[in-house]
């Protein structure tokens, strides 16, 4: 079997540690591995098949050495460094928003659109979606492929390891302060985030809805290839650590009754249906550790013919982010162009 070498960049990170599990877990044919960050990581070490590994600073870092590069960074970084990787040879995946949109950079998912992972060769780069994007994408597919969509109104409640590492000791801190009756101050979020919900992740954009949510409209549609889709999104951040969820109401094109979307999705690719005296997966429960995505609640619309409400749960840093990169590249390895 051949193996590759693979640089993962922001491999101290909370994506970037759970893709080195991950990469581990899934015996991942490996040749050599070399973990990049920022300099004030450089010199580190990391410990992967009992083996310590230092950590490289990105400045410096040669791309020449590796074939496939992860980048868990921010937009910024990934703006800098991803092509420069790619121009060194690598095929990128990127989980930083910056290259999503990009019509010459494919987005994907595995189960829904691996047929356009080959455009990477305009820029050897491909684009990892959104972690509340991947989830809903692949509990649609079939049902889009079966009577297609018209509609999606879609709330997600997003975990804290959305944000980072200081964004889960912020929440643990808080709810200490509050059980010990603590005056609170909040630094990751604007508001308290322990014991409240806030309907406010990323920047407001000038129509009135945040970047967050505007990043699933703009996903979604490019994902299945379809302007048409009409999607209005709320996304709300909740006290949970790990794990997304997200309530998700379609018209469909064609009528499909509750019992159709369960067959249509109790055969879905990486989709584990939640039915009969346990109806709905949960976060903490069900999704946090945990590669699939969770549906449940599937129920038609009372208020319109044709409209089906659907409960999807996922781990936001596994299948939402680490997981989906590694799907790409183990495909690639797999069928290389």
């Amino acid at each position: 079997m051949s193996t590759y070498s693979i640089a993962i960049v922001g491999a101290t990170g909370l994506v970037g540690s759970t893709l080195l599990a991950l990469l581990e877990e899934r015996k991942f044919p490996l040749k050599k591995l070399y973990l990049v960050a920022s300099h004030q990581s450089a010199g580190k070490e990391v410990v992967f098949h009992g083996e310590k590994l230092v950590i490289h600073d990105l400045a410096k870092f040669d791309f020449r050495l590796t074939e496939f590069a992860f980048f868990c960074v921010g937009n910024d970084l990934s703006a800098e460094y991803a092509p420069k990787a790619a121009a060194a040879g690598n095929i990128v995946v990127d989980k930083s928003f910056f290259f999503r949109n990009n019509p010459d950079v494919p987005l994907i998912v595995p189960e829904v659109n691996m047929h356009a992972v080959n455009e990477y060769c305009n820029k050897n780069i491909i684009a990892s979606p959104n972690c509340n994007t991947i989830p809903i994408a692949v509990c649609l597919k079939p049902i889009y492929d079966a009577v297609g969509i018209e509609r999606i109104n879609v709330a997600t409640y997003q975990s804290v390891s959305g944000t980072g590492k200081d964004a889960i000791t912020e929440l643990m801190e808080q709810t200490k302060q509050l059980i010990e009756n603590k005056p609170i101050e909040p630094k990751i979020y604007p508001q308290q985030i322990a014991f409240n919900v806030l309907p406010h992740i990323d920047d407001l954009q000038d129509n009135g809805y945040t970047r967050e949510e505007m990043k699933i409209v703009w996903e979604i549609q490019k994902i299945f290839n379809d302007k048409t889709i009409a999607i209005n999104p709320t996304a709300v951040r909740v006290p949970v650590f790990c794990g997304h969820a997200a309530s998700v109401h379609i018209e469909t094109k064609k009528k499909i009754t509750a019992n159709q979307a369960i067959e249509l999705l109790s055969k879905a690719p990486g989709v584990e249906l939640m039915a009969g005296v346990d109806p709905y997966p949960t976060p903490a429960r069900n999704a946090a550790g945990k590669d699939s995505v969770y549906v449940g609640r599937i129920r038609e619309d009372i208020s319109h013919q044709r409209g089906l409400n659907l409960w999807v749960v996922a781990d936001n840093l596994r299948k939402g982010a680490a997981l989906n990169a590694i799907q790409i590249v183990e495909h690639l390895v797999k069928h290389p162009s």
